[in-house]
């Protein structure tokens, strides 16, 4: 039920005379993305669960659309099938539309032709397709489960185009243009997708190495995610609602496997970190207006969003995410909180090169080759459970984005170490910055990793340790030393309070403070950086040969 409250909260966001003025859009250029069967989808489940029935007569022109258009264009009909198909089943059960309707758009949807109607489509095995083909098979499948179509071979041909982008941890590998930068969430939303087809059913050829895959990293999912219940950052469409969302549905469905295995703490694991994801999503759908992304810019200046990511199209992503949690979810398993005290330290395989610390409360995530369109190097994440997530970073600053800011020129920031060269301070943010992984432990109260950085010809050694008094980084090397301090300063609305001594910086913003301290100095870069969230200002704090900061997120 919950599930089904969040996507009636999302729905909110789309004023009945939006919703309208959409439709007309729609007729008059066509149907060409798969924004709007996903928000005609979403009503129609709504309406079937007895919500928001007033759209219902409004519902009924739009499906009637969307049936009658998807057969014949490609209009990212690979995301859409599977949702039309899915409103379809939830409305059959629930007798708000007649039978003769009901027949009407069957018919429209029996006539897909799938080598014509998907945009991607793997026409062998080998071919180089990515998570498109992916939602075609899984679209066709349902279209199949539902008797409308006989694609098994269609169906296969998808799967096994796929078994070659996982890596050894069974994360899947999105980025076709690099071997690394690998977006952390086209990889939950491939693994998602599996969940679904194994849930429904599927039992072809690939069964036991998708099941395989799955295990191995919805667990790894599942240790990263943040005390404030976020995916991690990393890669394009990061930062919106929609990543949380799909988290629950790979979260719901390891519960389900642990609670067949008799495994209950895991499963009761998986089950409370659904709810985190969860609780993450609702506190931005108290905001008002509801924005689709983890800022408070106006939404249409389109702040921190990429060209596809506008709000109708992913605003209600969200909604039918959790419907697919909602698809898995068994409520009879129990939830088991994680104790506040747990301690993590693991890393991921080269194509993702994330570090992830967790101690006490807090929780760090280290990018070890950020890609300079969407993040940076360095320290890109630290958050405290229950404290604002942007207070003292979410997400890197990146260099070049390939998202739209407000900034003239934007710099790379992230928490990292750097040098005095040719007369000016040189960070680890860069490209060619390179970070060695040398010690990544934990203990009862404490996770820390030690790397040496290098940094054009100098090498230095940095260490971050976490534990419940906050982040500790030591950096030692030759000559004069620094360590880039991102400051939040802005959310689209609200400007932090921000103060500058000599040894401390402090950040005060919805009744937290973040405050970092050094045995060095601090000096005002003058610089400013943008990120999905919002602006940074930036600072810095320097020593001579050894330098030692102390992060702390606490109550105001």
């Amino acid at each position: 039920e919950r599930y089904i409250d969040l996507m009636e909260n999302i729905l909110r966001a789309y004023p009945d005379a939006h919703i309208r003025r959409y439709f007309a859009q729609v007729k008059a250029n066509g149907l060409k993305e798969h924004g709007f069967p996903r928000l005609t989808a979403n009503i129609g489940i709504l309406a079937a669960h007895g919500r928001r029935l007033d759209l219902l007569p409004l519902f009924r022109e739009m499906m009637d659309f969307c049936c009658t258009q998807i057969p014949k264009v490609k209009a990212a009909n690979d995301f859409s099938v599977r949702e039309i198909i899915c409103c379809m089943r939830e409305l059959d059960n629930s007798g708000i539309v007649d039978k003769a309707q009901l027949d009407a758009w069957r018919a429209k949807l029996a006539s897909i032709d799938p080598t014509t109607c998907y945009t991607v489509t793997a026409k062998a095995p080998e071919d180089p397709v990515r998570n498109w083909a992916l939602f075609s098979g899984v679209s066709e499948y349902f279209r199949q489960q539902y008797g409308l179509c006989q694609s098994q071979a269609f169906i296969d041909l998808q799967i096994a185009s796929q078994m070659k982008w996982f890596d050894e941890n069974g994360m899947y590998m999105d980025n076709a243009h690099s071997r690394i930068h690998q977006p952390l969430v086209y990889d939950m939303v491939a693994r998602g997708l599996f969940c679904l087809l194994l849930h429904f059913g599927y039992s072809g050829k690939y069964h036991s190495q998708i099941d395989a895959f799955l295990k191995k990293a919805d667990l790894l999912s599942l240790r990263m995610q943040s005390v404030s219940g976020e995916l991690p950052f990393g890669g394009r469409s990061n930062q919106f609602l929609h990543n949380e969302a799909w988290q629950a549905t790979i979260f719901e469905f390891e519960a389900n496997r642990y609670a067949r295995e008799g495994n209950w703490a895991l499963a009761g694991a998986f089950k409370q970190a659904a709810a985190h994801a969860c609780n993450a999503v609702e506190a931005w759908l108290k905001e008002s207006p509801i924005r689709h992304i983890k800022n408070r810019f106006p939404t249409e200046t389109g702040y921190g969003c990429e060209e596809y990511a506008y709000f109708d199209k992913y605003m209600i992503t969200a909604a039918s995410f959790f419907y697919t949690a909602y698809l898995v979810c068994d409520d009879s398993i129990p939830a088991r909180e994680e104790a506040s005290n747990t301690t993590d330290a693991f890393s991921l395989s080269e194509y993702f090169h994330k570090v992830f610390l967790k101690a006490g409360g807090y929780f760090a995530e280290l990018d070890l080759h950020g890609d300079p369109h969407y993040d940076c190097s360095g320290l890109g994440r630290i958050h405290r459970m229950g404290a604002p997530s942007t207070i003292a970073l979410s997400v890197p600053c990146p260099k070049a984005p390939l998202y739209r800011l407000d900034l003239p020129e934007n710099i790379a920031l992230s928490i990292c170490p750097g040098i005095f060269q040719d007369g000016t301070w040189v960070f680890a943010t860069v490209e060619d910055a390179e970070y060695h992984c040398i010690t990544l432990e934990k203990r009862e109260n404490a996770a820390w990793a030690e790397f040496r950085c290098c940094i054009g010809d100098k090498n230095l050694r940095a260490t971050y340790m976490l534990d419940a008094q906050g982040l500790t980084i030591e950096i030692t090397g030759a000559g004069k030393l620094a360590c880039l301090l991102p400051a939040f300063f802005f959310d689209g609305q609200t400007h932090t309070r921000m103060q500058v001594k000599e040894k401390e910086l402090s950040i005060r913003y919805e009744g937290w403070k973040c405050r970092y301290s050094t045995d060095g100095e601090i000096l005002d870069l003058n610089r400013m950086g943008g990120n999905r969230n919002g602006h940074y200002k930036a600072f810095c704090a320097f020593a001579t040969e050894k330098l030692t900061i102390r992060a702390e997120i606490c109550r105001d």
